[in-house]
């Protein structure tokens, strides 16, 4: 606590300095051109206003579950600056009027709830706080983290999605309006709060300031978690994570619900506005490496198995849709395709978008489209001649095992 102090200063406050004016911190956030950095990239001082103007006093809640297997960028944040994740949090509690902070962790990360209660006791002891701070442990599931299922467990259900509407923001835990941000955000709210909205703009672009953090990982020197401005070219934070290790055939943007790009591509510009035409963004801010010799159809049958059996399973494009896309794909992995595979696929892969109660099924169409697309050439051959050699090969991404939680409870 001492140390965070000295180096960013007492507690952030709601009215923040910009040049000879004082702002709100809604006014600020919007001025610094704020977005989500949870995956979805809502812009913050929308949902900061939606919820101070919602009915009932407002709830905030801090997701920091970071159910993206190829993640790391919240624990890392967690453990060095876990004093600027509260202050984010206590601060936006501050503008939307609310007395309680609900802090959304899984349960599968002890270390993180030891970091996260000894920064909040020292806060307590320090009288640092007007609002009540609570820490939750949660059910660690790849759809756990969707804002409504982080809701929909501190009401007393399982951590599933709970489709729309109504909005987290209108009606959310205990029925009041409920402001969920990602862990990075709010450290993010607490910086634009001390040092002012010019001061987050000097990085990134003009449309779209400020930096990130991303995981990077698989082929390259030096894999972990790094902090790049947006508009920062995909070539060159593989160069900051030490460059690749071996020659690449394609990257992985996004996480395991992102979109496979190939290295024609790593000279575009780390921003939505940039990636949007090759049908990608940022996501959960993750950058896998896969070298040329790798079966990416192999490596995306296996996220795609993944994600099926991680599914909420309450709807029909995760029920049906999705399971038999990963079988597909695995077919299509093993070299056993008939010839109305790729077909079906394509048509399948299709109908899973905007249908689900989440955005789990959209982002395993993505995955699914991606791949056939960067990996065209792998499909053909698998399609004439069956499984390539690579395919026997131990995988190159790390992928948990495909079997849903114990427990959403």
């Amino acid at each position: 606590m001492t140390d965070h102090l000295r180096r960013h200063g007492p507690p952030p406050a709601t009215k923040v300095s910009d040049g000879p004016t004082r702002l709100s911190l809604a006014e600020a956030v919007e001025a610094a051109g704020l977005t989500g950095r949870g995956g979805a990239g809502f812009p913050t001082a929308r949902k900061l206003r939606a919820v101070a103007g919602g009915r009932g006093r407002p709830v905030v809640v801090v997701n920091a579950m970071e159910s993206e297997p190829a993640s790391r960028k919240d624990q890392f944040l967690i453990a060095v600056a876990p004093h600027l994740v509260l202050d984010g949090a206590v601060l936006a509690a501050a503008a939307v009027g609310a007395n309680t902070v609900h802090v959304c962790l899984p349960r599968t990360r002890p270390d993180q709830h030891q970091q996260l209660g000894a920064a909040m006791e020292e806060r307590r002891r320090a009288r640092l706080d007007r609002v009540r701070i609570r820490l939750h442990a949660l059910p660690h599931g790849y759809v756990s983290s969707e804002s409504t299922s982080l809701v929909r467990w501190l009401n007393g259900g399982p951590a599933l999605p709970a489709g729309n509407p109504p909005r987290t923001h209108e009606r959310g835990v205990t029925r009041r309006p409920t402001l969920v941000h990602n862990a990075e955000t709010l450290a993010h709210l607490a910086l634009i709060s001390r040092y002012g909205p010019e001061w987050f703009r000097r990085t990134g672009t003009a449309e779209e300031p400020g930096t990130t953090l991303l995981t990077v990982s698989g082929a390259v020197t030096t894999p972990g978690v790094l902090e790049a401005a947006l508009g920062t070219s995909l070539s060159t934070v593989l160069d900051r994570a030490g460059g690749p290790t071996e020659p690449l055939g394609a990257v992985l943007l996004g996480g395991f619900g992102g979109t496979w790009l190939s290295v024609e591509h790593l000279r575009t510009p780390l921003t939505r506005s940039e990636l949007a035409p090759l049908g990608a963004a940022p996501g959960a801010g993750v950058l896998i490496a896969l070298p040329r010799p790798a079966c990416g159809l192999r490596e995306t049958a296996r996220v795609l198995g993944y994600l099926a059996a991680h599914s909420a399973r309450q709807c029909g494009p995760c029920r049906y849709g999705l399971p038999s896309v990963a079988e597909d794909f695995a077919t299509l992995a093993d070299g056993r395709a008939d010839e109305e595979l790729l077909s079906r696929l394509r048509r399948r892969t299709g109908l899973l978008p905007g249908r689900g109660a989440c955005g789990h099924p959209d982002g395993a169409a993505r995955l699914a489209a991606s791949a056939l697309l960067a990996f065209a050439d792998d499909v053909g051959r698998h399609l004439a001649h069956g499984a390539c050699p690579a395919v026997h090969e131990p995988p190159r991404i790390p992928v948990p095992p495909a079997t849903p939680p114990e427990t959403w409870r």
